[in-house]
């Protein structure tokens, strides 16, 4: 699924200061839209390894388009960070999903290296072996 040496390059290349910094909507940023609050502390959305967030099973028409609108603004950006950084789109965005996972918090879903969905507990998260 993914190339260990590639996510790590693109994170070693990237930096982690400038990484923490990458996502257009980060969680904190989208908190602003309710909709996007409820959702994620319902379980209904989560961050997902490849950089974007995903939703959780099925879900309604309005979830999708949260998550959709989210992930456009995050394609943007990371396109823009991967061109001056010089590496892929894919690698940046699987690097952004590493610390995006991170920076979960109790209670939230993500994706697990298995592809499950997980909810984050008190401990750290689980993480591909190719994140920093």
């Amino acid at each position: 699924m993914f190339e260990i040496s590639t996510v790590r390059r693109a994170a070693l290349g990237i930096g982690i200061a400038a990484l923490s910094l990458a996502a257009v909507t980060s969680p904190a940023q989208a908190q602003r839209d309710p909709a996007y609050q409820d959702a994620r502390e319902a379980g209904q959305i989560g961050e997902q390894m490849d950089g974007y967030l995903g939703t959780v099973g099925r879900q309604s028409d309005t979830i999708q388009r949260i998550v959709s609108d989210i992930n456009i603004k995050r394609k943007a950006n990371y396109t823009d960070r991967a061109r001056a950084q010089s590496v892929t789109v894919e690698e940046y965005a699987r690097a952004q999903g590493c610390i995006l996972i991170l920076r979960t918090a109790p209670g939230e879903k993500y994706q697990a290296p298995d592809g499950s969905w997980q909810t984050r507990t008190s401990a750290p998260p689980q993480r591909h072996s190719s994140c920093p």
